[in-house]
């Protein structure tokens, strides 16, 4: 077989991408250690590494004071900062939008309040307004980016746009990934919220060391985000996991269980209800108990109908409810062990209301990480597109 020019060519740039992905995440290195890393050649990573210094992707650490009698050897970092990602959760009451560098540290972070029952026209607006903000304040611009991803309420198509169903009003008119290109030279991707959330907690959260995952969003809306063989589940059309669709799940309903309890506060919003609920569970409440019961009951069909058909190794519950934790773990355990032939283990994120635009940012690091693969290493500051 004979070698051409572009094969070798290809290969040193794959040689090179396998040096930059030893760097991140790791500590600054010497040639030695990456070698290792690579499995490459001493002198070899000596080339490389020396190239990517030269083209902006890693830098030399200088050595500081030190009792060895020599010459140290140098060490290497992975330039972060040679570009960034954003990650945007475009929620029913808020949105959020988190700015990162290249190893997935947060620069800046930006929430606003968003009016439930905004036009369409109106919510991208106030997300226009809320990056505007963010890249102000972190002195970039657009061009700085190198992808985007936002996180939406709804099973999200191959298109980007949530057209089976979403609460966000008229939010199945839009198109959030051609609004954002109008601004944005880099690629950007739209998902669901749920489905992110499931990333953020594999990345970043409770279940690091879980490659089998279901995430329970528990709270006045329920969905479920999948990770199987440690790879997002969306699905041919995007709706993967959403079983609420299904009304015999009644996940539809659960959450009026809470709001319908005997004692709860009447002029208190749904979500004031269900944490009054809680509380007087805690507090031993036999109306409250009761709704609580009733409530894990009807969450445990649908996600006992996920664990037998997916046999994850975790079940994360996240989503405003899991605060509650405490009084909602140990019945819906109860609930699932009824229907399920092996129980999974049950966590409680610990991500909170960011597990959406955390796990935003990862699918757009993600994005980098797969274009660098299929297009090579090129100048780090020019444009992404």
């Amino acid at each position: 077989m004979t070698t051409t020019g572009t094969d070798l060519s290809r290969m040193r740039e794959l040689n090179q991408l396998s040096i930059v992905w030893a760097l991140r995440g790791n500590p600054p290195s010497t040639v030695t250690e990456l070698a290792g890393r690579a499995g490459l050649s001493r002198p070899a990573v000596d080339v490389l590494v020396q190239s990517l210094v030269t083209h902006g992707w890693a830098e030399v650490e200088e050595p500081g004071a030190s009792s060895v009698v020599g010459r140290p050897a140098r060490r290497f970092r992975f330039r972060a900062n040679a570009g960034h990602v954003l990650g945007i959760d475009i929620g029913v009451h808020k949105i959020l939008v988190m700015l990162s560098d290249l190893e997935g540290n947060l620069v800046k972070t930006v929430r606003r309040p968003a009016d439930p029952e905004a036009a369409p026209e109106a919510r991208l607006a106030a997300v226009d307004h809320v990056i505007d903000e963010v890249l102000g304040e972190a002195g970039m611009t657009p061009g700085d980016i190198w992808a985007v991803t936002v996180g939406v309420t709804g099973p999200v198509d191959a298109s980007g746009r949530t057209t089976l169903f979403t609460p966000l009003p008229g939010w199945h008119t839009i198109d959030p990934a051609a609004h954002l290109a109008t601004r944005f030279p880099c690629p950007i991707q739209v998902e669901n919220d749920c489905k992110l959330a499931a990333v953020a907690e594999r990345w970043k959260g409770v279940a690091q060391d879980a490659d089998d995952i279901v995430f329970l969003l528990a709270g006045l809306r329920t969905g479920a985000g999948l990770i199987l063989d440690g790879t997002l589940r969306r699905g041919h059309g995007g709706a993967a996991g959403e079983l609420g669709a299904l009304k015999a799940v009644r996940w539809l309903t659960a959450p009026s269980h809470l709001e319908n309890c005997p004692g709860a506060p009447a002029a208190a919003a749904p979500g004031e209800a269900a944490a009054w609920v809680f509380q007087a569970a805690r507090d031993g409440d036999r109306d409250a108990k009761t709704a609580v019961r009733r409530y894990t009951r009807d969450l445990a069909v649908g996600l006992a109908a996920l664990v037998l058909a997916l046999d994850p190794q975790v079940v994360v519950l996240g989503g405003g409810f899991s605060r509650s934790a405490d009084v909602i773990l140990d019945p819906l355990e109860r609930e699932l062990t009824k229907h399920c032939l092996r129980l999974p283990e049950l966590r409680t994120s610990t991500l909170g209301d960011e597990s959406v635009a955390l796990g935003a940012v990862r699918l757009a690091l993600d994005e980098v990480d797969s274009r660098l693969l299929s297009d090579g290493l090129a100048d780090p500051t020019a444009p992404r597109r």
